[in-house]
């Protein structure tokens, strides 16, 4: 057996070291200054292109989001999320380990077997597909919900809004996403890195100040003018609308796409987001807080 309380404080100097790496440019798959750089073009196209003309570059929340970015991917997982997520691998391969099986064991094909573009092309679309159905149960399950309140919270869309969720998100999504992915098995760091770069590039646009659909290619693609509507305060089903993150296909293809008209104006937020707290750390007991109610 894994002993879990070294595994756990050997992930937080091993995190901490390839956070300096990031820093320090040591890493060509380089996680930090690639979300930067990507943000920075998105921000610069939102000024070049506004779609809402009115809207001030420094729009309401901006620096509140852009706060939320840089803490859920790199503070969180300096704090927390690697240590527990290693932890649990270990103990998930002890399980598989008592009745006599391994997680390769799992695996229905290796996909580093496969041409690179097949095999990256198989883990783009199993693991949007996986969070795609995710996103759905955070609308769907009342517990989950009251975390994505964050999230929906926004009311004034900008590209920084993509990464302002709940950190309890990211344990829900990478918990559901560990087996599918064990199960494709033999994914590299290529695969990784270029899926994390192109999926962030969408998921900013998406939520970016610009009116964009991307002609045929939106029933492929999320696009600005299909997730504002996501973000709608009035929506005609109760669970939402449009829960594609990098694909919209799973939406045309399962009947939960809705665009009525052009949704540039329309108000943002949710059913009583009026009460909803306007600052991180109360945003971040929120589910907490009401426990105790």
């Amino acid at each position: 057996m894994e002993n879990y309380v070294d595994i756990f404080l050997n992930s937080y100097n091993q995190y901490w070291n390839y956070f300096l790496e990031l820093i320090f440019f040591q890493k060509w798959d380089n996680y930090f200054y690639g979300l930067i750089v990507i943000s920075l073009v998105v921000w610069l196209l939102e000024i070049m292109f506004p779609w809402r003309k009115n809207q001030s570059i420094f729009r309401k929340d901006f620096w509140l989001d852009t706060f939320y970015m840089f803490f859920n991917f790199f503070i969180f997982n300096i704090i927390i999320f690697v240590a527990l997520s290693n932890t649990t691998a270990a103990f998930f391969n002890d399980i598989l380990g008592g009745i006599g099986m391994s997680l390769e064991s799992l695996q229905l094909f290796n996909i580093s077997a496969l041409p690179a573009w097949l095999g990256l092309l198989i883990f783009f679309v199993v693991t949007d597909f996986v969070q795609w159905n995710t996103h759905r149960l955070l609308h769907r399950v009342e517990f989950l919900w009251n975390f994505h309140k964050v999230h929906h919270s926004v009311k004034e869309m900008g590209f920084a809004a993509h990464l302002r969720y709940h950190w309890m998100e990211t344990v829900v999504y990478k918990s559901l996403l560990y087996l599918p992915v064990a199960i494709i098995g033999g994914f590299n760091v290529q695969h990784v890195a270029f899926v994390y770069f192109f999926t962030i590039s969408v998921g900013h646009l998406n939520h970016a100040n610009l009116g964009w659909d991307y002609g045929f290619l939106k029933y492929i693609f999320n696009n600005p003018k299909m997730h504002i509507w996501h973000h709608s305060k009035e929506l005609p089903v109760r669970y939402g609308v449009n829960f594609g993150l990098t694909l919209s296909v799973w939406d045309y293809f399962f009947k939960t796409n809705y665009i009525p008209k052009n949704g540039r104006d329309i108000e943002l937020g949710f059913t009583n987001d009026e009460s909803f707290p306007q600052d991180f750390l109360r945003q971040e007991i929120y589910p907490i807080n009401l426990k105790k109610e």
